[in-house]
């Protein structure tokens, strides 16, 4: 083991964790003040609940002994063997740091697909979902892409989550909003943001918090590691420019969240490339990242769902722009796989399949599992308690109280 490859990894830890606080804030400013506490309890509840059941078995499922490329196997159930030794995946560092690194973004890949049912989801399905789709959607991604399934062997490159957080999260997200359908009152009714320098505030904490996401991919504190920290900066700006390009051509102006959200969008299409392309890629990466999550977030109107948060248009544009642009720019001078541009056309082709393969599955998946939520306990909220908000109708609680 390595003392500092594992100080470097509980810090980052603490980083990934830290982004489901600050996701709470990013969603929670963008809702109706009557939903802005409900908003922030799903990524609250999401960190609870997906942390206690990957210590039971999720972790298990996702790194465990490899059954037929598809599933981990139960040689960690209730952490059996996760301790201080370094018998995990990561040979530097004690099993139970990896573990721990690993459960942040169990989290957080769960809560990022509340943007999508934000207003009108009942609390309890929320919590079903979520133990659910853990289980059936997200386990079986992590172990094919990191814990030596079948796109792992396929020769997929995810560096720090594309395709098992993004473009997964994504997948359920549109699963969601096709299965529960729209808010009351959408296109008809104001749904302006409650709060905006709370979501701006919350974007900036994602920013910070991405640092350890992706550095912390590099599970060792070493020149990957300081690679991807400067290839997410890089993207990142370049997303945040790419976004206000395209938002002052087509409306004239440039807005706080739309660029905030140019950050997030060149944040996402850097993840799976941050540990794998040069300086100068990974900012046209972010750059494109920026432009083309733009026109994603149109989608919704152009198909008629109601991804309320945008999730399918950044974290689903943005990631399958970043999983096929890791095909085309990765080079092998800096983690030993070349794309496209390098003189390997064949991993754009394993990028695709990978992008493909993650769609249809968790896509698939995730309508199982709401269909099974719905006929248990039902998952949307009545229309009396939608109009009055979730917050009072699903907490007993109200996010503002004027006093006289």
């Amino acid at each position: 083991m390595n003392p500092s490859d594992t100080a470097f990894i509980i810090l980052c830890a603490g980083l990934v964790m830290l982004m489901t606080p600050a996701l709470a804030l990013f969603y929670g400013g963008l809702v109706r003040s009557r939903n802005i506490l409900s908003t922030c309890m799903h990524s609250y509840a999401s960190l609870g609940l997906i942390s206690v059941l990957w210590a039971i078995f999720g972790y298990s499922l996702a790194f465990g002994g490899d059954i037929a490329g598809l599933i981990g196997g139960f040689d960690h159930v209730f952490l059996l063997g996760v301790g201080k030794e370094a018998n995990g995946p990561a040979s530097n560092l004690p099993h139970s740091v990896f573990m721990a690194f690993q459960c942040m973004f169990a989290a957080l890949t769960v809560a990022l697909i509340s943007g999508a049912y934000a207003e009108r989801i009942r609390f309890s399905a929320m919590l079903l979902f979520s133990a659910l789709w853990m289980t059936f959607a997200y386990c079986p991604m992590a172990h094919w892409v990191w814990g030596g399934g079948w796109m792992a062997r396929l020769g997929a490159v995810d560096f720090a989550g594309g395709a098992v957080v993004h473009m997964a999260s994504a997948a359920a997200a549109l699963a969601c909003a096709h299965a529960l359908g729209a808010r009351i009152g959408l296109g008809k009714t104001p749904m302006a943001p409650n709060n905006l320098p709370m979501t701006v505030f919350g974007g900036g904490l994602l920013w910070f918090g991405w640092f350890g996401f992706n550095a912390g991919s590099a599970l060792a504190a070493d020149a990957l590691a300081g690679h991807a920290f400067v290839t997410t900066h890089l993207a990142t700006a370049g997303g945040v420019l790419g976004w206000m390009l395209v938002e002052r051509c087509r409306i004239g102006k440039v807005t706080t969240l739309g660029t905030v959200s140019g950050a997030l969008a060149g944040l996402v299409a850097i993840t799976p490339a941050a540990g794998f392309v040069e300086f100068m890629p990974a900012l046209f990466i972010g750059f494109i990242g920026g432009v083309i999550c733009y026109g994603g977030i149109l989608l919704k109107h152009i198909f008629g769902y109601d991804d309320a948060l945008d999730v399918v248009g950044i974290h689903g544009i943005g990631g399958t722009w970043g999983a096929l642009a890791t095909g085309l720019f990765a080079s092998s001078a800096v983690n030993g796989v070349d794309g496209l541009f390098y003189g390997n056309p064949h991993q754009v082709w394993v990028q695709i399949v990978s992008i493909a393969g993650t769609w249809v599955f968790v896509y698939a998946v995730s309508r199982i599992i709401l269909k099974v939520v719905d006929l248990c306990i039902g998952l949307r909220v009545d229309a009396d308690s939608e109009l009055s908000g979730l917050d009072l109708s699903q907490h007993n609680e109200r996010g503002y109280s004027i006093q006289q």
